[in-house]
């Protein structure tokens, strides 16, 4: 059974590559730049636990056209959302019958694009939990806890085995949009951490840049409640009582932290990384979902409307980081201002 990971990046690789290392027939699809890299110095893959894989250069099948995706039974879709309808568009044109496509990507939407463009395959909406930091040279670091989450479905049966191998086990749920809606609630950290320019440890032991994140979570939380939407729990805090958490004082924060969340000192997100290198953002995907939520309830999210807007702002150039106390007071103003 042949595994592909399409739109092999930071999550790709290292999802990908601990499949490769225990054992697994994984074929990648991404890039150029990756394909050199990874030709040069093959797979490091390590995590906050201290768990240690490899997979030595002339063992990575690293391919830069749609058509290696042809020989799957199993596409893991890791492309940025953007770029979610092209690739179902690559993909129809070459995946055989009977393939099972997962998407393991951030955003609500993105299995909805990929069913639509692929109404004759399996498509299921997983979820990645963790943080993945591109350390360069080949290597990717898990910094943050969780499993796989993934609509539950019989045609994932043949690949459970491999992923536990892997020890990323499939956590299969019966409905999935509670899951991606509480994966987006933490997801909503990535601007703030972004503009602070922090490794995530650092960012979050900081009280204003943690009331930034509770007053995004707030918002949103209203929003859901009024959608009728319950996010799933998937720390060890329900997600209704993560903004009061946040808003702590530092000691207090701390202490509870160690046992909500596993953090180390090296993750950063992914918009951060896109940030640093001149790629366009998920911002849109994630706080910008949120002000889509608003606008269809007929309401609006000013403090998730101003995040994306400082967000394109970095994409152009404008930002490059804010303290604490500074985006604290650009939301709150925000806020007061219903987002003008």
């Amino acid at each position: 059974m042949t595994i592909a990971v399409y739109g092999a990046g930071g999550i790709g690789c290292y999802v990908g590559g601990r499949l490769a290392a225990t054992g697994a027939d994984v074929v990648f699809v991404g890039r150029p730049r990756l394909a050199a890299e990874l030709a040069e110095h093959g797979l490091h893959l390590t995590d906050h636990l201290g768990a240690n894989f490899a997979v030595p250069a002339e063992q990575v099948r690293y391919a830069t056209t749609p058509a290696a995706a042809a020989e799957a039974d199993l596409v893991l879709v890791t492309v940025k959302s953007a770029g979610t309808a092209n690739a179902a568009d690559e993909l129809a044109a070459v995946l055989k019958p009977g393939a099972t496509v997962v998407s393991f990507q951030n955003g609500i939407r993105n299995g909805e694009v990929l069913q639509e463009r692929l109404p004759n395959h399996t498509v299921l909406t997983g979820m990645v939990p963790f943080n993945v930091l591109n350390r360069g040279g080949g290597a990717f670091h898990q910094g943050t806890e969780g499993a796989l989450d993934v609509q539950r479905h019989p045609a994932l049966q043949p690949f459970e085995n491999a992923f536990e191998r892997a020890g990323l086990p499939l956590k299969q749920h019966a409905e999935i949009l509670p899951v991606q809606w509480a994966k987006l609630l933490l997801n909503l950290n990535n601007p703030v951490n972004a503009l602070s320019g922090l490794p995530l440890r650092e960012e979050l032991g900081q009280r204003d840049y943690r009331r930034c994140l509770a007053a995004a979570q707030s918002e949103t939380l209203d929003l859901l409640k009024a959608a009728g939407i319950t996010p799933a729990q998937l720390t060890a805090l329900p997600a209704h009582r993560m903004p009061t958490v946040l808003r702590l004082p530092d000691f207090i924060f701390r202490r509870l932290a160690a046992r909500m969340h596993a953090v180390d000192p090296l993750a950063r997100s992914s918009m951060w990384e896109d940030l640093q290198a001149g790629r366009r953002t998920e911002v849109d995907y994630l706080n910008g979902e949120v002000v889509g939520l608003a606008e269809s309830l007929g309401r609006t999210a000013p403090v998730n409307a101003k995040l994306t807007a400082l967000i394109h702002a970095a994409e152009s150039g404008q930002v490059v980081s804010m303290s604490g106390a500074e985006l604290l007071r650009t939301l709150q103003s925000a806020q007061a201002g219903g987002g003008r």
